[in-house]
């Protein structure tokens, strides 16, 4: 694939990403991630994983204040592992939108969320494109 190509797909999911996240939040692993996604452009609500409470709690939280999340653990395996506990949890309650982590894996060259701003801006930087 090549740099345009990866480029063009995560730009446009990003804005969609940024679209969607007025209405509905996105969950995401730690402080770091949520920061990288506030860098990006994200304005709406944004949840940590790793926020105190139990998974369970937080999925009980989430079910009982959303009626749809946007799940955006890293795509390590680690990431991948706990975000088919979150959706197991979730399911039948709350619906849980993972395209954007999909998208991600796929046409970044990076393992977690906190690693997207730098690595969009170097694909930009090697593409030659300002935005």
């Amino acid at each position: 694939m090549n740099p345009e190509e990866s480029l063009e797909m995560i730009e446009r999911a990003l804005i969609e990403l940024i679209e969607r996240n007025r209405e509905i939040p996105v969950l995401v692993e730690g402080e770091r991630d949520a920061l990288a996604l506030k860098e990006l452009g994200l304005n709406g609500e944004i949840l940590i994983v790793q926020c105190g409470k139990r998974l369970s709690s937080l999925c009980d939280f989430i079910a009982e204040n959303y009626k749809e999340i946007i799940i955006l653990t890293d795509w390590d395996r680690k990431g991948w592992q706990l975000y088919r506990r979150i959706e197991r949890n979730l399911r039948g309650r709350t619906r849980c939108i993972h395209d954007y982590r999909l998208i991600f894996a796929r046409y970044s060259m990076v393992k977690d969320v906190q690693s997207m701003p730098s690595f969009i801006k170097g694909l930009r930087k090697r593409t030659g494109r300002k935005t």
